[in-house]
């Protein structure tokens, strides 16, 4: 099945996903939706597995945990979000994201802004 459009109303079938293109180590992400700034998909997180350092440019991302526990790193410290919270990154905020949890954890993500989405760095200084 493909894509849908209704009315000006879309689906996007899983199947239709992208990987990104500026992949992150540790984390799986797929992007749904790519078009005028924003920017929609999954993020999967094995357990144990630490993602890279990185910041997404001038984009506000939202992220909704789906399944599992999501670690936030900052240079500021480290929060655990869990299945059904929301975390907000602001814009050329450095992180990374680690899954402390025993199963994979699942993300819905949403940015909106201009420029580079995801730019990869040697850590929170960088």
């Amino acid at each position: 099945m493909t894509s849908e459009s209704v009315r000006g109303l879309r689906v996007i079938r899983s199947s239709e996903r992208v990987p990104d293109t500026t992949p992150t180590t540790g984390m799986t992400r797929e992007h749904a939706i790519a078009q005028g700034g924003l920017w929609a998909g999954v993020v999967r997180t094995e357990p144990g597995m630490v993602s890279g350092w990185h910041h997404h440019g001038e984009h506000e991302t939202t992220i909704y945990v789906a399944e599992g526990t999501l670690r936030m790193e900052s240079a500021e410290g480290a929060t655990d979000a869990l299945a059904g919270d929301f975390i907000h990154v602001p814009p050329r905020t450095v992180h990374r994201e680690s899954n402390p949890g025993e199963a994979p954890s699942v993300a819905v993500f949403s940015r909106f802004g201009e420029g580079p989405v995801t730019v990869n760095v040697e850590g929170p200084s960088a």
